[in-house]
This record gives C-alpha cells, sequence and structure tokens, in this order.
C-alpha cells in the first residue's frame, strides 16, 4: 500500500531500499533471540524490510492498554527512533522535536496482529487467477512457501491497517493440504516486494491441518488420505522420512524434506488447523512421537474441552469468537470457548481466516470477553487485548520485538478514537516502528495499494 501525499523522490528512495539486500535498522537487530545465520536455502529470500522514516512522538493523556495485561489511565507514550521509550505517567518528558498528539478520550494498543491470514495469497478481487493459497496437488507439499504466492498490491493489507489497526500478520497456506508449507510473517507496510514487508527475525511457520479438509480433497479424487486414520498414517510416515533425512550426513537436498527438518530442529513453528478436541490430543501425541512441538492449534473451536492439556503442553489457541456450525467438525463450538481457555491459564489469540473479519479483530475480542462475562468469568479489558496482541506475537515467536508498549521494542501502536472494545471505534492513527502511516484525519495517509490506484472507491476505509 502506498502512502498519499509522502514525496516521489521519498517512496523511490524507500523502494531502494527495500530492495537493496541490506539488514533493517530498527530495534528488531538489538534482539539476542533473533537468528544470526539463515539455512540453506532461506537466505535468497531473506527479509530486506527497512522502517519507513519516523518522527519523536508523544501521545499524552490517553488510557494506555500495553498488551501484557496492564493497563494505565492518564498515560502517555514516547516513541523515537523506531521504537517505544517510555509508557507511563502524563508528563513523561518528550524527546527533542517529538511531535505531541493530545489523546484525552482516546486508547493506545500495540500494534494489532493477526496470526492467520491469507492475504496477499488469496487477495482481492476474489478471482480464479489471484487463488494462490492452495497448493493442492500431493496431500503434503512442505516444498512450497506462501510467501511465494504473496501479491503485496493486494487491497487487503490497507484495509486491514484503516479499519483494523493490523501492524503485522502471518501469512498462511490453505488447508487442503496435510502439511500446507511453510507460513511468512509481514510488517503491514507498503513495498514493492514481499520481501520487503518481511518481518526481521520472525520465524518461519509450518501450516499443517488435520480432519475433514486433506480427507475430503484427497478421498474425493480416491487417493489417501480419505480418512482420519490415512490422515494420521501420511502424517506419520512423512515425519519419519523426515527424521531419517536429517539424520543422514550424506542425504541429497531436498526442499520439502529442509522445511521438516527445521520443524523437527525447532527453528520453524508449527501452526496446525484442527477443529476437534480428541483430534488435537491425537496430534499432540504424533507431535511428541516425531519429535516436533505445535506452536498453535488454529480455529480450535473445541479447545474449551481440552484447555488443562493445551496449557500443560504450551500450545496457543488461535479461536474466532463465535464462528461454528459450518462444517461437522465446527458443530460443538461454542461462544465461551476464548473466556474457558483464560480462565484455564491457557494461551488465548483471536484470529481471523478472512479478509473481512481481519478489520475488526477488536470487536471479536470484545464479543468473546462478552461471552465468558455472562457465564461469570471475569476477564480484564487490558487482558482481553493480549489476545490480540502479545499472545500472537508468541505464536509467531516475536514477542521480544514487537506485541506489547515496552520499552526498546518496535514502535508499533494504534490510537484508537474511543475504547477498542467498543463497536463504535476505529483506528485514528497506527505507526509501524514509529512511523505514521495512517491518519484518519488526513487524507494524505491514507494507505491505496497500487492495483486500486484511479479506481472507483480506491482508499475506501469505511
Amino acid at each position: 500500500m502506498k502512502i498519499q501525499g509522502i514525496a516521489a523522490a521519498l517512496l523511490i528512495a524507500l523502494g531502494g531500499c527495500a530492495a537493496s539486500g541490506d539488514r533493517p535498522g530498527n530495534a528488531s537487530d538489538k534482539d539476542d533471540s533473533a537468528p544470526t545465520a539463515l539455512a540453506e536455502g532461506e537466505a535468497a529470500f531473506a527479509s530486506t524490510y527497512h522502517a519507513y522514516p519516523s518522527n519523536p512522538t508523544v501521545v499524552r493523556n490517553v488510557t494506555v492498554y500495553d498488551g501484557e495485561g496492564a493497563r494505565f489511565d492518564n498515560a502517555s507514550v514516547v516513541m523515537s527512533g523506531g521504537e517505544i521509550i517510555a509508557v507511563g505517567d502524563g508528563d513523561l518528558a518528550a524527546p527533542s522535536g517529538a511531535v505531541e498528539i493530545d489523546g484525552t478520550g482516546k486508547f493506545v494498543t500495540p500494534g494489532i496482529i493477526d496470526v492467520h491470514s491469507h492475504l496477499g495469497v488469496y487477495p482481492s478481487p476474489s478471482v480464479e487467477a489471484h487463488s494462490d493459497g492452495n497448493e493442492a496437488t500431493d496431500p503434503t507439499t512442505p516444498d512450497v512457501w506462501a510467501e511465494h504466492s504473496v501479491w503485496p498490491q493486494d487491497p487487503g493489507f490497507s484495509r486491514a491497517m484503516a479499519n483494523g489497526g493490523i501492524t503485522a500478520l502471518q501469512i498462511l497456506p490453505g488447508s487442503a493440504n496435510l502439511m500446507g508449507g511453510r507460513s511468512v510473517v509481514l510488517k503491514n507496510v507498503y513495498s514493492r516486494t514481499v520481501q520487503g514487508m518481511k518481518f526481521p527475525g520472525a520465524p518461519y511457520g509450518f501450516k499443517m491441518a488435520c480432519g475433514e479438509n486433506p480427507k475430503r480433497v484427497y478421498g474425493g479424487r480416491g487417493r489417501k488420505p480419505s480418512t482420519r486414520m490415512g490422515n494420521f498414517a501420511v502424517n506419520r510416515q512423512t515425519w519419519a522420512d523426515a527424521r531419517a533425512y536429517r539424520d543422514d550426513d550424506k542425504h541429497k537436498y531436498d526442499l520439502g524434506k529442509e522445511t521438516l527438518a527445521g520443524v523437527l530442529d525447532g527453528r520453524i513453528l508449527v501452526h496446525n488447523h484442527c477443529y476437534r478436541a480428541d483430534e488435537m490430543a491425537q496430534v499432540i501425541d504424533m507431535a511428541k512421537e516425531a519429535g516436533y512441538k505445535v506452536t498453535a492449534f488454529h480455529h480450535a473451536v473445541e479447545s474449551y474441552k481440552i484447555a488443562d492439556l493445551l496449557r500443560e503442553n504450551d500450545i496457543c489457541s488461535a479461536v474466532w469468537a463465535d464462528w461454528w456450525g459450518f462444517k461437522m467438525e465446527a458443530y460443538d463450538a461454542i461462544p465461551e470457548n476464548a473466556a474457558l481457555l483464560e480462565n484455564a491459564g491457557a494461551c488465548v489469540i483471536i484470529h481471523s481466516d478472512d479478509e473481512n473479519g481481519i478489520q475488526r479483530l477488536n470487536q471479536e475480542a470484545a464479543k468473546a470477553l462478552a461471552d465468558g462475562r455472562r457465564m461469570g468469568i471475569e476477564i480484564s479489558d487490558a487482558q482481553a487485548i493480549r489476545w490480540l496482541t502479545y499472545n500472537a506475537a508468541k505464536a509467531l515467536g516475536i514477542e521480544k520485538m514487537t506485541g506489547s508498549l515496552k520499552p526498546g521494542k518496535m514502535a508499533d501502536v494504534v490510537l484508537w478514537n474511543g475504547d477498542p472494545l467498543s463497536v463504535y471505534s476505529r483506528p485514528e492513527k497506527v505507526w509501524v516502528d514509529g512511523a505514521l502511516l495512517y491518519d484518519a484525519d488526513d487524507p494524505a495517509r491514507r494507505p491505496v495499494s497500487d492495483f486500486e490506484l484511479g479506481q472507483p472507491g480506491a482508499g475506501d476505509v469505511k
């Protein structure tokens, strides 16, 4: 997405940075947990992200949800050099030359993070020519990488920022396959290339899917798997082959098995599409047999049935507030799912899996919070914001860089014109690495993708 009104020379300069291959000079470079070397085959597609230019900024007199469960009233947020400098008392000192914003009556949160998106791989407009999310030619395709399908000009990226305050998101392959391939974590910024959007230092994810989708797709073709037991058999054999590959020093290079070896070594995080509680429990057992860890179950409508098991195995549940019943494995969903998980001490994330839902994750969190309260589970507003920020960052392996308003972290920040858990509130300003990339009060800072330019409705953020 481009920011209207920015000088052409600036865009050209930034475009040059995005194609240079240099490492970005921002907070992520200071994080000791970031990988120091890329595995074979990854260097060619390394992040070339560079933060947009920013000004020191102080937002005063706001209610702050810090993303880790704390709330500050009549507070200030100080940003400089692309980082959070301080959060706290309304009289915090401003850096030299800082832009000061009076946020009386408004709220500040970390940038919202969606852990399950298909923007760019199923972009708008939704036509067959743009359908690049499922390599549905084999039940296991660990060799494919979602980033090689991402179209940076998808208008959905700009709407996710303007309407939903999205500053980072994970783009996943679809769920037709048991093993769908690598995911990629992006900064939600305009770039001519997907490498210019790639979140620096973020580990790769690996998309897996269980249940109805793989058995329907391949069983419908008269091939294995056509049942849930077939799903597990194919998975287990694939993991066995991957272990043999990893342990053989003389193996011939194999793109797919390199990804699987990265999962087994813990470098690549598993995000598993799964609905039913019994199936999630089986997947946990399979992961222990194979020697990998599930980072998050996505959709996970029956997680409430095994909340203790998920907590004990440190597995997040990325869930909807109330989607259910669109197929049999989604039938036993309940709107109290997120609250019950939170109450049991398990990791909760609210996700979208939808180009429209990504624009109102704050409202989805509010619904899930209200459903819990109606059954007597008291969860604070500040804790519900964690479902959209810190917990999401944790599942993506970037929580030391973003996801909360802590000094030294990336200044990924949203100023809301009211309580973010209200249906009447929306983002007023959005900063990414301290750069103001969206301002509802300034039409020149409303992001518009190249694809939209000159077309009716370009930049529409209703």
